[in-house]
């Protein structure tokens, strides 16, 4: 990465930035007004250009590839002159041959470092960062009762619920829309089902009420079969219709889980090793900095906890379209590799049979923070998954059992993708964002990443790391990556998170539905 600065009167130190000697464009890293002089090949803006926005290096004929990161984001919609504003109104999406080269950039495994964290040893021997009393609903019918009993255990609204049990992060239900008036054989409800059954077992877990109506198609025993799952003194499954109707379907949560804190408040804390993690990679709010800050120096601190016998957890397949070829290079088999291509073919056939097409992220959002076409908000979305081998990919919700850098298959809406990492067992989220997110989820935490400094500035509250001064050279990818590593085992030892501190996470649990409602 190079910063170029300006010459002339209208000049401003570190105005863009370069990412690859190849690239088209070269990134704004303040306001670019016109007629500024940029100090590389007597390039003048010729438009405003916003921050975060690309200005074209040189010119582009119509129909030509523009180059970003050395890799193709779009084709020139139009012709565009050197020091134009390069976005939406002359950049479009095309189709180009991607070299999938399976396994060809494989490093094989880094030399391993002794890193340990402060976390919760369970009986069966897997290790939690959180210590939960949960509620899941087996359908949308039973969450008003789930949300009443966790709401009588809310430090909030009731300090003295949990004052007995320090030990105990909390009560929470997590609640979703769905459960019934599904086809009770499909993909939807299985996937459904898997989701929750991830949740039911999840280590940041004490214990877990299942609670359903009675009548739903997702009937809990069906669940449980499923699910290898069996009722326990920890897992403890009831309906409405059952107990007798929703006030004593309340009181009588309430007692059990009454019960359950005094045996979830006996955990102590003791040192484990790093490759326990499991961590929950998650972007959203991406603007043209995220693949330039936080994206890499996330995958900096992916590197160090996949040295640490870790595992790190790459998703939302729309939005690495269009760099997957960059993926399947780090594969670790052919068969890893071909997974991952799998993935990117039901995706093309899921927008065609939806009308929809991949393109239709970035968000408004994006595209004002100065990201183009799915393709350059792909590439900078890799950027979190720093140098590792890609060792195994899973479908929605899948436990993860490898350790090292994994795919697993999510739609690019956050709250549905990291539901399903956290399903898979991440035990920890690192969100990167540079419009601004406020996100949790319960019951794993999550660390929010900014990628430029006026995203700090302004909602610092809900950040937990600023990675823009690598943009402005004031600090480097390894130094920031070293740093969120070192936050990621405090978090993970208990200390919490912004969102945390804002009580974020019950209502971010969302499970992806992709059948038809009857």
């Amino acid at each position: 990465m190079q910063i170029i600065t300006t010459t002339g009167n209208q000049s401003a130190a570190n105005a863009v930035i370069r990412l690859n000697p190849l690239d088209d464009v070269l990134v704004a890293r303040q306001p670019l007004p016109v007629g500024l002089k940029l100090g590389v090949e007597n390039l003048v803006v010729l438009e405003a250009v916003p921050s975060g926005h690309k200005i074209a290096a040189r010119a582009i004929e119509q129909g030509q590839p523009v180059r970003r990161y050395g890799q193709i984001i779009g084709f020139a919609s139009k012709a565009i002159t050197a020091g134009q504003h390069v976005h939406v109104h002359n950049l479009a999406m095309g189709d180009f041959t991607r070299d999938y080269a399976f396994g060809i950039d494989v490093r094989g495994k880094p030399a391993p470092t002794d890193e340990t964290f402060m976390g919760i040893v369970r009986p069966d021997g897997r290790v939690a960062t959180r210590n939960y009393v949960g509620i899941l609903t087996s359908v949308n019918c039973s969450a008003t009762v789930a949300k009443a009993i966790a709401d009588h255990f809310r430090r909030d609204i009731n300090p003295q619920a949990l004052a007995d049990f320090p030990n105990v992060d909390g009560v929470v239900a997590l609640t979703h829309s769905f459960g019934c008036a599904v086809d009770p054989n499909g993909e939807a409800l299985a996937m459904l089902q898997r989701t929750l059954g991830g949740y039911a077992i999840h280590p940041n877990f004490a214990s877990v009420l299942m609670i359903g109506l009675g009548c739903e198609t997702n009937q809990i025993s069906d669940l449980f079969a499923a699910q290898g799952l069996e009722k326990s003194d920890l897992l403890r499954a009831f309906t409405i219709q059952g107990t007798g109707g929703t006030s004593k379907t309340i009181a009588s949560g309430i007692d059990q889980v009454n019960t359950l804190l005094f045996e979830a408040n006996k955990v102590e804390r003791e040192r484990v090793s790093a490759r326990h993690l499991i961590i929950g990679l998650q972007c959203g709010g991406s603007d043209g900095y995220s693949g330039i800050t936080a994206n890499p120096a996330l995958g900096n601190a992916v590197d160090r906890v996949v040295a640490a016998g870790g595992t790190a957890i790459l998703s939302e397949t729309p939005e690495i379209y269009g760099a997957e070829h960059l993926l399947t290079r780090r594969a670790v088999s052919r068969e890893v590799g071909e997974k991952l291509i799998e993935r990117i073919r039901w995706w093309e056939a899921y927008c065609a049979r939806m009308n929809a097409e991949l393109n239709n992220n970035p968000s408004a959002g994006n595209k004002a923070g100065g990201l183009t076409t799915i393709l350059e908000k792909s590439l900078g979305a890799v950027a979190k998954a720093g140098s590792s081998d890609l060792v195994d990919v899973y479908e929605y919700a899948e436990i993860v059992r490898a350790h090292g850098l994994v795919f697993m298959d999510t739609p690019g809406y956050d709250p549905i993708s990291a539901t399903g990492q956290v399903a898979g067992g991440a035990n920890l989220i690192a969100f990167t964002t540079g419009r601004g997110s406020a996100y949790g989820c319960a019951p794993s935490p999550s660390i929010k990443l900014a990628t430029n400094n006026r995203l700090w500035e302004t909602q610092e509250e809900d950040m937990d790391v600023n990675c823009g001064g690598i943009a402005d050279g004031s600090m480097t990818i390894e130094e920031r990556g070293e740093y969120i590593f070192r936050m990621m085992l405090r978090i993970a030892s208990g200390e919490r998170s912004k969102s945390e501190q804002h009580g974020y996470g019950q209502n971010e649990f969302v499970p992806w539905q992709i059948g038809a409602i009857t």
